[in-house]
């Protein structure tokens, strides 16, 4: 039977080619899906090889739950923060090279030779604090080196070949808003790749003095990094013996540990690797989609086949072959579909994963791991592969083997069984997911209170509501075919009365065929227009939001979302000629609302946006006047979410960091008394041997002497900035609460409110509101404002049209890559529709026969099949859109409050998707029917 598979799979060969593809393109995305997520593990270990390169971490020795920031990576800590001061302990350490806590500063921008900022794709731009005497072991100059003062940098060499600067040269970086020259020291290179990510290296005095001033605790950190040689790594037992060594050193009260370089790399890893998995997820969703069409052309191509060879299964049954064999015989074929199949969509996967690499490379970030498939993802993909392709033919194997011989020489074919329980099921599922969309939507439109369902959340309500439709829609489809294929045919029949008719009546013959084809695009169109509907209202909100609630002739805004526009800019602006009413929006990320259950982002503004630059259109009570007495202005998702109403007092508490002026002085004063006694003990020695004859001692005490003194003058004094962190707390009564959904999710407080619990240099103005004054030339005013804001090279300056307009890419730009991967799957549902109108064509190889016999033309053939796989496309793409729309809508309103206030369906998209449904089954006729009409009409009407 074997041999028998292997002969008819020859023989078929061609009919297996959609298959192939589908099976190919299923097994592509799979095996992608985990040579991209083990691309990304490689990429990540190589960096914190690179990145994170001590040979010793001494950290916290108390676990406890807390976000680490410090040191080269980012991820959970889980263990206290440790004092610098135990570093003078590190440093006596045998075998110790180098201990130090490097900082580094996040909100930065490199501006390039032409001025202009910087930007990456998502990779961060982080200045890091290290010289000579605290280096990166990974760095490489190829240039130059290590920055020597505060007014020299050293810059990664595709930072600096991105910012045309080389050694030398003088460059700028905007910290906190504000522009700082410097000099490029040097050139480096790392071991790794850095995604794109814009390194800095600046001496560690100017970095600790900028987080101080932020407000950053420096004196503490997560993680002290050691060196045991400055120029190659330790090994594992070398690192161990060299932790063991600190470990007995540290003194008890410094509550801290050392531990392996290796651990903590290995940790940090596997830490930051699980954050980006959710990647992997997302592409196994359209390998899935892929995969469940693959196996309906599978078995259909199967059932094609079977059909076709009924009367020669029908001879081996007669000649003694049990109905094992015969099943054995069409498995043999369906393994060896499975396995070129395979074969080929690992191949395809891994040129995907390439051109995938490729294309980050050349928009800046670039990959090091490697994208090759390992062999696991091989077998995974050939097992993935040969699974779909076994189970889409059992069905047909199952048909070869257990037809009757009789019936068998005859094929005779079973009438299709009744769809209709299978309909009233399917129906039941569409009505369930419809009752929980309709609870998201009563709860999220404040019709209902009801606690177990705010508990459940939208999430769930939503996704409940999602899988019982469409796993509902896909089993009922089959009981809509006949009546959809009357409705839809009923203009064909009217233009083709003779084709329109017979197409329409086809189409019925099969349900659950034309049913599941149908089902591939109707999940992807659902998908797609579930995302229109989704975006087009964010768009329309926004717009509305800014024509309706914002009066602002210019909204300024920095080129980096982490950069904060600075107080010289906002003062700047303020003082520029023709600005009337003005506001920054102040955000206060150190101030918590400590009697509220969640987290609550809090802002300080001027009573004039609330007023005259974004006046509020719904509240209760008087926003601008509560704020202008000292009260808080709360927003209404806020309000409920914490069942606050007006008249309630709230708790606002920030900590506080800040230079302690007398703890710095009395370091300083401590260093300088060192100093005076080290260099005083000297020259007592030197006076000593002078007296004692030894001139040369004496004079060898005496330069030694000096060079202390030297040294204390040389000292940078940052080095003695001490900080101190102090709490403050304010009990604001609610004045007001705030409907527009502009200020629907944050609270609000006047700025002398701010002054009170935090530093000015602790607020982040994120925007800034400028209103021309009465009668001034708008155009002259954002002519004058550009002007004002280009010493400041982040600071943008936009017109309100332009203000819609970023909103509106931003949200074009995340939909861009789901809206590519679905053009995949629709492309897979085109081969679904050729390969069942393939079979249809197959099955009614005499009934066409007959119909060209009686003088049916050519085109009426193609015309009939044309309009059978039309009629198929828009039926499952008509479902598509109305369960996309409906989940849409849904989510819109789920959303308002989150700034989803304005429902816009997209019809023109919508009928772009219908149009190109009819193209898409014009395309998909053109094989079948060439197929039916390249067979001799007296061959297809004998051909039974």
């Amino acid at each position: 039977m074997f041999r028998i598979g292997l002969r008819d799979t020859r023989a078929h060969f061609r009919r297996f080619i959609m298959s192939i593809i589908a099976i190919a393109l299923g097994v592509a995305f799979v095996v992608g899906s985990f040579c991209f997520r083990e691309m990304l593990n490689d990429q990540v270990a190589q960096m914190m090889g690179s990145n994170s390169d001590a040979d010793v971490y001494v950290r916290g020795a108390t676990e406890q739950k807390q976000d680490g920031e410090d040191g080269f990576a980012e991820y959970n800590s889980t263990y206290n923060e440790i004092s610098t001061d135990v570093i003078a302990d590190i440093e006596k350490v045998d075998g110790v090279v180098s201990a130090d806590a490097t900082h580094q500063l996040s909100n930065v921008v490199l501006l390039d030779h032409n001025g202009d900022a910087m930007a990456t794709v998502g990779a961060p731009t982080l200045v890091i604090g290290v010289d000579e005497q605290d280096p990166w072991r990974s760095a490489h100059f190829v240039s130059g080196g290590y920055p020597q003062t505060d007014d020299e940098i050293a810059l990664l060499e595709d930072t600096a070949g991105k910012a045309g600067l080389k050694t030398g040269d003088t460059a700028k970086i905007v910290v906190d808003g504000e522009a700082h020259e410097k000099t490029v020291s040097g050139v480096f290179t790392s071991p790794s790749t850095q995604l794109g990510a814009i390194l800095i290296l600046a001496p560690p005095s100017f970095v600790e003095h900028t987080l101080q001033q932020e407000g950053e605790d420096t004196s503490s950190v997560q993680f002290i990094g050691v060196y045991g040689d400055k120029s190659t790594p330790l090994d594992a037992e070398a690192q161990q013996r060299l932790a063991d060594r600190i470990n007995k050193e540290l003194p008890k009260s410094a509550d801290a540990h050392a531990v392996t370089g290796d651990s903590v790399r290995d940790d940090a890893t596997k830490s930051i690797q699980d954050q980006l998995g959710f990647i992997q997820p997302l592409i196994l969703i359209f390998a899935a989609i892929a995969l469940f069409v693959g196996a309906f052309i599978i078995a259909n191509t199967f059932t094609m086949i079977v059909r076709e060879s009924m009367r020669g299964y029908a001879l081996l049954r007669s000649v003694g072959a049990s109905p094992l064999q015969v099943f054995a015989s069409v498995l043999v074929q369906a393994v060896i579909l499975g396995l070129v199949g395979s074969g080929i969509g690992v191949l395809l996967g891994w040129g995907l994963l390439e051109l995938i690499a490729k294309g980050m490379t050349s928009s800046g970030m670039p990959l090091s791991g490697s994208p090759a498939p390992s062999a696991t993802d091989v077998v995974i993909g050939l097992i993935v592969g040969v699974v779909v392709t076994i189970v889409g033919a059992t069905l047909p194997a199952k048909t070869a083997a257990t037809a009757p011989p009789i019936q068998a020489m005859n094929e005779t074919v079973n009438p299709e069984k009744p769809v209709r329980t299978r309909g009233w099921i399917g129906a039941a599922m569409v009505v369930v997911g419809a009752a929980w969309w309709t609870l998201c939507y009563l709860d999220a439109d404040k019709r209902v209170d009801w606690a177990w369902l705010k508990d459940l959340g939208s999430g769930w309500t939503l996704g409940l509501g999602a899988a019982f439709i469409i796993i509902g829609a896909i089993v009922c489809a089959p009981a809509f075919v006949a009546p959809s294929a009357k409705v839809l045919g009923w203009i064909p029949e009217k233009l083709f009365p003779v084709t329109g008719k017979l197409a329409t009546r086809n189409i019925g013959r099969a349900k659950r065929r034309t049913a599941n084809t149908a089902a591939a695009l109707f999940v992807g169109i659902a998908i797609v227009s579930c995302l229109g509907v989704v975006a087009s209202s964010m768009k329309t909100s926004v717009s509305n939001l800014v024509d309706n609630n914002v009066n602002a002739d210019y909204v300024a805004m920095t080129a980096s979302m982490t950069q904060p526009i600075s107080t010289k800019a906002v003062d700047a602006i303020e003082k520029t000629e023709g600005v009337g009413a003005s506001s920054a929006v102040y955000m206060l990320p150190t101030v918590k609302v400590t009697n509220a259950a969640k987290d609550v982002m809090t802002a300080a503004v001027k009573s004039d946006l609330l007023t005259r630059l974004a006046p509020i259109e719904k509240q209760d009570g008087d926003a601008a006047t509560a704020i202008d007495d000292g009260q808080v202005a709360v927003g209404r998702m806020v309000a409920d979410d914490e069942h606050w109403k007006i008249g309630d007092v709230i708790d606002l508490e920030s900590e506080n960091t800040s230079v302690d002026e007398a703890a710095t002085k009395q370091a300083s004063e401590a260093y300088r008394k060192k100093i005076e006694e080290q260099a005083t003990a000297l020259q007592r020695e030197a006076q000593s041997l002078a007296a004692a004859g030894d001139a040369a001692g004496a004079q060898a005490k005496a330069r030694q002497a000096e060079d202390v003194v030297r040294q204390g003058q040389d000292v940078d004094p940052k080095q003695f900035v001490r900080t101190k962190t102090e709490t403050k707390t304010a009990k604001v009564t609610i004045g007001a609460i705030i409907d527009d959904a502009l200020y629907a999710d944050s609270i609000f407080v006047s700025l002398p409110t701010a002054e009170k619990l935090t530093d000015e240099d602790m607020m982040m103005i994120t925007q800034m509101y400028v209103q021309a004054k009465p009668g001034a030339d708008v155009a002259k005013l954002g002519e004058d404002l550009k002007k004002t804001a280009k010493p400041f090279y982040t600071v943008s300056i936009l017109t309100r049209d332009e203000f819609k307009s970023s909103m509106s890419s931003m949200i074009d730009s995340m939909l861009a890559i789901i809206y590519a991967l679905l053009a995949l799957s629709i492309v897979i549902a085109i081969f679904g529709i050729v390969n069942t109108l393939a079979l249809n064509v197959s099955e009614r190889t005499k009934e066409i026969g007959l119909l060209r016999a009686i003088g049916t033309s050519n085109g009426q053939v193609r015309g009939m099949l044309a309009i059978e796989a039309v009629i198929l496309s828009v039926f499952g793409t008509l479902v598509g859109i109305v369960v996309g729309v409906a989940a849409g809508v849904v989510i819109r309103v789920a959303y308002e409050e989150q700034g989803l206030t304005t429902l816009t369906i997209p019809w023109g998209q919508l009928v772009l998707f219908l149009v190109v449904a009819i193209v898409v089954g014009l395309v998909a006729s053109i094989s079948p029917a060439h197929r039916a009409l390249k067979q001799p009409v007296l061959d297809a009407v004998a051909s039974e």
